[in-house]
């Protein structure tokens, strides 16, 4: 399955496609934009739209599977998937790496995609207070407190590829190549031994969003912004929050950013004691301005649904909103699709 998330316990494929669900591999496999070969939907009307195609090319006119990827079911349901499955990695690895300043995050991120070229699947993200909560919260410690000291963020690399030998040798030769540099990128790195290190290591990424949740109320951005204003957009967050006095353990206790670097997706969240509506006011919609002061989006890969559809045009111009309620109005003139969602 070309996709990896969170929610992989409990999420259906129907679903994934809808919402056009991204996760932890997009940076091998892509979008299901890319992935999804063809559709069965049931219309508003109750007529069935038949796309249930498995060719990898149909240049014939328009290919309207793809409204409905990612929209969230407000134009129809889909009922059948067929989608384009690669065949399994028979060898991963994966190894964390501690960084002294976010600044050689995309240097990084460039140097390990020229050393691992095909075998890279997944380049995750990790500043600092998110590593600490999710240490503190019991998901796990990948470095020892020697290692971590200096260290501003933290990124995890994944390989994937069909001969262990040859991809723990690339491994390998990625971080000797790193710690011997005259100006090296990182402070220090452990690479997995064994499948049980290996899911160690991912459950200290995964675990993330779990530490945030036991640590308070968290108002959690999904957004797409350049790579290298990742810790901008953190800081920025906090020092409006400070700037307001809310930065403090009675109201807001943390603000922390982890992603994925391969599609330029960061999560923003800020933990709070409890939710006021002081912070909310005070965060949006700054988060939003920000975001599009970047040309990016409000939602790299969590949707609109209802409670960002007031947000929508921070990342869409008029134009194009005005083409999605026609488009919408077309296939669903009652608006008994899924009302409420996407669209204002």
């Amino acid at each position: 399955m070309p996709l990896d998330l969170g929610a992989k316990g409990s999420c259906q494929i129907g679903g994934n496609v809808s919402t056009n669900a991204g996760g932890l591999r997009l940076l091998r496999y892509g979008s299901l934009h890319g992935s999804v070969l063809g559709l069965e939907v049931v219309l508003p009307d109750g007529t069935i739209l038949d796309q249930l195609t498995t060719l990898r090319k149909d240049n014939t006119g328009y290919d309207l599977k793809q409204l409905f990827i990612g929209a969230e079911g407000t134009l129809g349901i889909i009922t059948g998937v067929s989608i384009l499955t690669p065949p399994a990695p028979q060898a991963s690895n994966n190894v964390i790496l501690a960084l002294p300043r976010f600044e050689n995050v995309l240097p990084l991120y460039k140097t390990v995609k020229r050393q691992l070229s095909e075998i890279l699947s997944a380049f995750e993200f990790i500043d600092r207070t998110a590593y600490d909560l999710a240490v503190k919260h019991g998901q796990g410690r990948a470095l020892s407190e020697e290692d971590v000291e200096g260290a501003e963020c933290f990124v995890l690399v994944e390989t994937s590829g069909g001969r262990r030998e040859h991809d723990e040798e690339k491994l390998n030769n990625l971080l000797e190549s790193l710690l011997e540099a005259d100006e090296p990128l990182i402070n220090t790195g452990v690479m997995a031994q064994n499948p049980a290190q290996f899911s160690s290591l991912w459950a200290l990424r995964e675990g993330v969003t779990e530490a945030v949740s036991k640590e308070g109320k968290a108002y959690k951005y999904d957004i797409s912004v350049p790579l290298s204003t990742f810790k901008e957009c953190v800081d920025l967050t906090r020092e409006r929050l400070r700037s307001k006095g809310l930065l403090n353990e009675a109201q807001v206790k943390a603000v922390i950013g982890y992603g994925h670097v391969g599609d330029g997706n960061l999560h923003l969240n800020v933990i709070a004691k409890a939710y006021t509506p002081e912070i909310q006011d005070a965060l949006e919609p700054f988060v939003y301005e920000l975001v599009a002061s970047h040309r990016g989006s409000v939602s790299a890969e969590h949707g609109i649904g209802a409670m960002k559809t007031h947000a929508l045009h921070y990342s869409k111009d008029e134009t194009s909103i005005a083409w999605m309620k026609k488009i919408k109005a077309i296939f669903d003139p009652n608006g008994i699709m899924n009302p409420g969602k996407v669209l204002e």
